[in-house]
């Protein structure tokens, strides 16, 4: 079953159940849509979700509509549906990063993806994102995430079960998380804190998000 959630004015979030993967708690897979001048996606989906993630956004955006898809790391569960996006949108591009590009998606996207270097803005026409690279996080050297400014929300995809128990939205202003003190694992790229030497991985800088 797919649901969709208003979680903030202009955002929402397209959550579809399935029990059947890592029972018994199953998986809830998630996409962001981000309602604006030049409409964005985050998180594809996979190739075999298409049908219902696409229908759900249809109902708030035209497909063609849509301007921008964009998603955490490359993956099945992030961008399986990635061409059947671009092939019923035909004016939306793929944004990612450049190592992402390079490796990656200038291959496998069907139209040339769009590079975004680490903290360049991305205005969609009434809001505005902010790519940030994060490879030293699970999924490693392409990671990154996204966030909008004012006000901040960072995206990224956690099973929606898992935040209801906490009695926290997916996305949630970034004053509300803390990072683990000493180690480089993702909570750490949802909190706004200075740049910081990351104890695991002696020379790097980036142990920190927005």
């Amino acid at each position: 079953m797919t649901r969709t959630d208003e979680i903030a004015q202009g955002i929402f979030r397209i959550s579809t159940y399935v029990a059947e993967v890592a029972p018994p708690a199953g998986f809830t897979f998630n996409q962001f849509l981000i309602v604006a001048d030049e409409p964005l996606l985050f998180h594809c989906g996979p190739r075999r979700m298409y049908t219902a993630v696409s229908d759900a956004v249809s109902r708030i955006v035209p497909l063609d509509r849509m301007r921008w898809i964009s998603f955490g790391h490359v993956e099945a569960d992030e961008c399986g549906a990635m061409n059947l996006w671009l092939a019923d949108a035909p004016n939306a591009a793929v944004v990612f990063n450049a190592l992402g590009c390079d490796v990656s998606l200038n291959d496998l996207a069907d139209r040339p993806p769009v590079a975004r270097e680490d903290a360049e803005p991305l205005d969609l026409g009434g809001k505005r994102v902010r790519f940030i690279h994060t490879p030293h996080v699970p999924h490693g050297w392409r990671r990154r995430f996204f966030m909008r400014r004012r006000p901040a929300h960072c995206f990224a995809e956690i099973s929606l079960r898992m935040w209801a128990m906490c009695r926290r939205s997916l996305v949630t202003t970034s004053s509300g998380l803390r990072p683990r003190p000493r180690t480089c694992s993702w909570p750490q790229a949802w909190h706004r804190t200075p740049r910081k030497p990351c104890a695991s991985w002696p020379g790097c800088d980036r142990a920190y998000s927005v």
